[in-house]
């Protein structure tokens, strides 16, 4: 159908609402061009922080054969950051050797770059640290930022409640009452108090 068969239609409020055929009288909606999803980084990807990689590449401590390491581990993380490969695995694929490997495991840990995870069969599975990269849905990073900062405040928290008590001396009534009043009241300790002699 030529395209000067059609003339906008518009309804009672003036608004464009679709097309209409001058000659037919059919009646078009607006035309939906819908193409074929297509992922633009192949086969994965990882979101990574800028200001984790400049501290990654500005630290002596990490050279040659841990990076390498390290981008092979990024290069097969699952979704939220979780892989297991072996010490052997990795260095077959990255043609290395096992104690070459194991210092840059070793050398990433020490940074926090990757996380030990458990233990599934012969070897650990290991995690990203989600401050270095991200792979999965952005809802799910921000769920584990939040449940990270709830567990930093919680120990600052209690880090906080536990030299207050060093410093100041009160008798075990006068340390409970407090706690609870400042809703501090770990089971644990209150039993203990209650207890001690």
């Amino acid at each position: 159908m030529a395209v000067t068969r059609l003339k906008p239609l518009y309804d009672k409020s003036g608004k464009l609402k679709g097309y209409v055929d001058k000659y037919t009288g059919e009646e078009f909606g607006f035309p939906v061009i819908v193409g074929r999803k297509r992922n633009p980084y192949g086969k994965g990807w990882v979101m990574n922080s800028q200001e984790a990689l400049e501290i990654v590449a500005k630290d002596k401590d990490i050279k040659g054969e841990t990076y390498r390491v390290l981008f092979f581990i990024c290069a097969r993380l699952d979704f939220e950051n979780w892989v297991q490969l072996s010490i052997t695995e990795i260095a077959n694929e990255l043609d290395l050797k096992q104690p070459s490997v194991s210092r840059a495991i070793k050398v990433l840990e020490n940074k926090q770059i990757i996380l030990r995870g458990p233990k599934v069969g012969r070897s650990y599975a290991f995690m990203l640290n989600p401050e270095f990269g991200w792979k999965g849905k952005v809802k799910n990073l921000d769920d584990y930022r939040k449940q990270r900062e709830d567990r930093e405040n919680h120990q600052k928290n209690r880090e906080r409640y536990e030299e207050n008590l060093k410093s100041v001396e009160f008798s075990k009534k006068d340390q409970i009452i407090r706690a609870v009043k400042e809703g501090k009241v770990d089971i644990e300790k209150f039993y203990n108090l209650l207890h001690e002699e």
